[in-house]
Order: structure tokens, then sequence, then C-alpha cells
């Protein structure tokens, strides 16, 4: 496995290879393409970490996980069910969300599996996704959720996904994993809430990958959300942390401010 980063260091932006959450190792040219090392390892405490990648498009699955889809008496879905992030909603590990302006209504967080896009996708079969498949990152899928339905005539899946910080993803990518044995766990102020396994979802990363490309051109760097599971619940703190949690990935922090 190789956990890749990107970095702000004195200012300016790098990406590099973190090692044992203590060092990394810079390179240059293209994290997708061929990337090379260069210089010295810098210590992971001299830097800000950044968003993993910079995604074109960010989508977003619901109803993708079988326990959930029980619990709301919903349909499996043949194809996936998604929305997109905006780009503007992109946010890093430990960064803080605040409260959109005029809007007092629950916030809620998701926390996610995400796949990390890297060969450009158009139309490929499953048994082609691993090729384009980079690796996999933490998400926290945070949501407005009182917009989705506030008008009867059109659900507002963009508006309430989309506001400034609503898109939290890292806090590395990691090349390498079996995504099938993974197990995503949240915890919201030091008590566990989401604790469940890749392997309940209703159609697979790699299934994902394939079905998708199909309807949107997936370039290098994007990320798609695989949708949550039982325990989403509403942020109700004046400051709330959310640690989002997958063996192999690390640990996705999110502060969310009321």
């Amino acid at each position: 496995m190789t956990r890749w980063v990107r970095y702000d260091h004195a200012g300016q932006a790098g990406f590099g290879i973190l090692h044992d959450n203590a060092t990394i190792t810079p390179h240059t040219g293209d994290m997708f393409a061929d990337p090379q090392p260069a210089g010295d390892d810098i210590l992971l405490s001299d830097v800000t970490l950044l968003t993993p990648t910079e995604p074109t498009k960010m989508p977003a699955l619901w109803n993708n996980f079988k326990a959930l889809a029980e619990k709301l008496s919903t349909e499996h879905p043949e194809h996936p069910l998604y929305f997109i992030k905006a780009a503007s909603s992109y946010l890093g590990t430990g960064e803080i969300i605040k409260r959109p302006a005029g809007y007092d209504g629950k916030v809620i967080y998701e926390g996610e599996l995400g796949i990390v896009i890297g060969k450009r996708a158009q139309n490929i079969s499953e048994d082609q996704a691993d090729d384009h498949i980079f690796g996999y990152t933490c998400i926290n899928d945070v949501t407005a959720a009182d917009l989705l339905k506030a008008d009867p005539s059109f659900d507002q899946w963009t508006r309430a996904k989309s506001f400034d910080g609503f898109g939290v993803f890292g806090p590395c990518v990691v090349t390498g994993l079996d995504p099938d044995q993974l197990v995503i766990r949240t915890v919201l102020n030091g008590a566990e809430r989401q604790n469940y396994p890749v392997s309940d979802m209703i159609l697979s990363p790699r299934r994902i990958v394939a079905l998708l490309s199909r309807d949107l051109t997936l370039e290098p760097g994007d990320v798609i959300c695989c949708g949550t599971s039982l325990g989403v619940g509403s942020m109700k703190e004046p400051e709330n942390t959310v640690e989002i949690s997958i063996d192999g990935i690390g640990q996705l922090i999110s502060v969310y401010e009321n």
C-alpha cells in the first residue's frame, strides 16, 4: 500500500508519499502518471495537509447500503443514484466547516468511502474498473438536511450538499487496498456513531466506476463518494469534531462550527 498526500510546505504546494504518519517523500510530475521522488523527506508536522487530489467533480451516491435501504424500505438500485458536489465545497482534513449563512436547520455528517480515479474512464466495463481506480480515501459528505425537501416541487440535493466546506475528503489516497475488506467508522464528539463494512454495499466500487463512466467521463483525481449506512446524525454542539476512520487509509477530521 502507498499513501499519497498533497500538502502546503512553507507556502508551496506539493505532493508525495506519507510514511508512518511521520514523514513525507516529496515527488514531482503527475501523481497519476509516473511521479518521481524529488528532494529530502519532510516532516508531516511541518506541513498542512490539503485535499489529496483536486477533482474535476465529485459524484456522490445515495441508497447504496443494504442495511440503510432495509431501514428506509427502499429498493436496491441497479444504477447509482447520485448527485454531484460542487468543487467549491471541497475541504481537507482538520479544517473548519462553518454553518451556511441564512440556514438554521440540521447539518449532518455522513462517513463514507471515497474512490479516487487515476486513469480517464469513459464507458468502461466492470472488469476494466481496477485499471482506472487509483486508490481510496475517507469522505465526510456534509448535508444541510432540511433543504433537501424544503421545496415540494424539487429535491435540492446539490444545494444541500454543496455549501462551502461540505465536501470533506482525505487525509490521503491509498493505493493497493482491497475495498471489500474495509470498514468505515465515524466518531462524533468522542462517541462512535457509525461502524459498517464496505461489503454491505449494493453496488461495489468497481461496479460504481463502470456504471458512472457510462454517464460521465471520469478524470484522474475525481472522487466518487460511495454512499453511507446507518448512524448518520446531526452536529448539534457549538463546536463538533467528526472523525472518520478507515483502516489502511487513516483518519479524516472535520470540525463543524454552528
